[in-house]
């Protein structure tokens, strides 16, 4: 089997109303300005990768990352749903203050099961990580080369925490900056991570 490169990113950062922390989930806010920079120095990274596509959610701050790397290429970029940012139901948009202070129960028992408990409507992260590799799986069996991934920050910990062997409860272990790179090999071995939330302190 070949050996190939996967380059898994996180999308820049987002435009936001306010400063408050929120639960994001499938909300589609667009990139900020800063992001547009942030996801133009992710182009640079890669622009010597030798890619043959990009892979991408269908979220606007995955996909507008992806067409914004693509930009100085032919390389085809490739939005899937299944790539999507973990669903947080009824949490969404929400502030992280406001769930504390009306769902103090449930905003406990979350955290004190990270990778099992489901939002009302929502996913587990146990949920997304199923998702999110089978759709990884499906992307290496159905193209060649080294190709990019643009993810968001739940879903590439969960990938990464199955490339690890790593269990889900651990996955806030591993930093995911916006517009992060991480670099994972694969092929007759199996694989390995080469490189974690490695970023252009530059953007």
């Amino acid at each position: 089997m070949e050996t190939r490169t996967i380059y898994l990113c996180r999308h820049g950062k987002i435009h936001r109303e306010d400063d408050q922390r929120r639960y994001l989930g499938q909300l589609d806010p667009p990139l900020s300005g800063e992001g547009e920079r942030q996801a133009g120095a992710l182009r640079d990274l890669l622009g010597q990768a030798g890619l043959t596509a990009i892979y991408c959610s269908d979220l606007a701050r995955s996909r507008r990352t992806a067409e914004i790397v693509a930009a100085r290429s032919e390389v085809p970029v490739i939005a899937l749903r299944a790539l999507r940012e973990i669903s947080l139901g009824e949490w969404e948009g929400v502030a992280f203050a406001d769930i504390a202070r009306r769902y103090p129960d449930e905003f406990r028992a979350r955290g004190a099961d990270i990778a099992y408990y489901r939002v009302p409507g929502g996913e587990s992260f146990a949920d997304c990580a199923l998702r999110v590799v089978a759709a990884f799986r499906e992307i290496l069996a159905s193209s060649a080369g080294d190709i990019a991934i643009i993810g968001h920050a739940g879903a590439n910990r969960v990938l990464l925490c199955h490339i690890l062997g790593m269990p889900v409860a651990n996955l806030f272990r591993l930093g995911q900056d916006y517009a992060c790179l991480n670099i994972i090999q694969c092929g007759g071995t199996g694989y390995r991570l080469k490189l974690v939330n490695h970023r252009d302190t530059r953007s």
